[in-house]
């Protein structure tokens, strides 16, 4: 039978390199590249002091996902390596992670785990190795374009996660690739039934894989001691309405479990963390017309941007996207106006631009005044 999973620019043989965390997709994913003739090499980053998680199940790179990417491995006969990432995955993930958190911001520690970890070391990793590629099990695209690849969503919306790989530059994308953008979840699990891989009905990762049972507040205050001083919950009329166990407790648009009682219904509308106050308001006082976007990653020509574009924007991975107008103010930084009031923007978070299924770039949301 035709194998469909020929990847595109890479020869019958080669050696590729495949990101392997112990879950399901990045299982198949290696077992697919086998199939189709290639040479595999398997890559598992050990990322923290998995000892205290070898029980927790959910959580990617912990002590049981090494184990069994490397059953993976053992079963589909091709070379496994475990590299001690623990250093480099502290200093720009985890402490990222904990500083976000206490700057009032709400952190997306997997979207800077694939910019500045596995985008960026295991990638030059697989290079280093003689691979030709290196091999994802992410759901999203890379379609051939003009003179250059483009990052689209993948077939299975529900499992998209392009938004998580925008920092994702040019040259990167020409060396990586990712067979499960084009299959619903349900063909990655069919084929590791299929494969007789022990994973096959392993559970999705659901948790930031370095915070048991989904604590956070914990992982921020043993990185950060001090991060649940107490203060003031204040209504934007200046009112004083109760106290708090610390600002990483609250998220701008939180309504349930704010510690407090009104005759209205109020929301987290500001966080201010030098006063180590939590402001509340209105649903109203949550709406937002236009937000500042820092650090923004291009993948399209950067001149096209010299005039401002109406695309479709996601503000949050659960976003269903929403029309705006993106307006580029310096190489890397951008207004982004939206056509409709949104409401729960929040800093820390990322703004990523669709035109159709296609990733034009993105950047964080900045708690900045906007710079005009």
């Amino acid at each position: 039978m035709t194998n469909t999973f020929k990847l595109d620019g890479i020869a019958d043989g080669s050696l590729v390199a495949v990101a392997m965390s112990g879950g399901v997709d990045s299982s198949v994913t290696a077992a697919l590249m086998v199939e189709a003739g290639y040479q595999v090499i398997g890559i598992t980053l050990q990322l923290y002091d998995h000892g205290q998680m070898i029980d927790k199940k959910g959580a990617c790179c912990a002590g049981q996902d090494i184990y069994d990417a490397r059953t993976v491995a053992d079963k589909l006969g091709f070379p496994h390596y475990v590299l001690d990432y623990e250093s480099v995955f502290k200093q720009s993930v985890m402490d990222d992670f904990a500083d976000s958190y206490l700057n009032g911001e709400t952190p997306i520690p997997c979207v800077r785990c694939n910019q500045k970890v596995k985008f960026k070391d295991l990638l030059t990793t697989s290079r280093d190795l003689g691979a030709q590629a290196l091999i994802t099990g992410h759901y999203v695209q890379r379609l051939p374009g003009i003179g250059h690849s483009e990052l689209h969503r993948a077939v299975d919306a529900s499992r998209d996660q392009s938004y998580f790989l925008f920092t994702t530059t040019q040259d990167q994308l020409e060396y990586l690739r990712f067979p499960l953008g084009g299959l619903p979840k349900t063909e990655t699990r069919e084929h590791a039934h299929r494969f007789g891989l022990k994973v096959a009905d392993k559970p999705d990762s659901q948790d930031i894989c370095f915070v048991p049972n989904g604590n956070y507040a914990s992982v921020v205050e043993r990185l950060r001691p001090g991060a649940l001083d107490a203060g003031e919950i204040v209504h934007l009329d200046g009112r004083l309405l109760g106290h708090h166990q610390g600002i990483i407790n609250y998220t701008i648009g939180q309504r349930k479990g704010l510690g407090i009682s009104a005759a209205e219904p109020l929301y987290v509308v500001q966080i201010d963390p030098l006063k180590k106050q939590v402001i509340v308001g209105s649903k109203e006082a949550l709406a937002k017309h236009e937000v500042y976007v820092r650090d923004v990653n291009w993948l399209e020509n950067v001149a096209r941007f010299d005039e401002p574009q109406n695309l479709i924007v996601k503000i949050r991975s659960t976003h269903p996207g929403i029309l705006a107008t993106v307006r580029r103010l310096r190489t890397d930084e951008a207004v982004v106006e939206f056509a409709e009031p949104e409401y729960g923007v929040s800093a820390g978070q990322a703004c990523v631009f669709y035109e159709g299924t296609r990733v034009l770039g993105g950047g964080w949301i900045a708690r900045d005044t906007l710079k005009k």
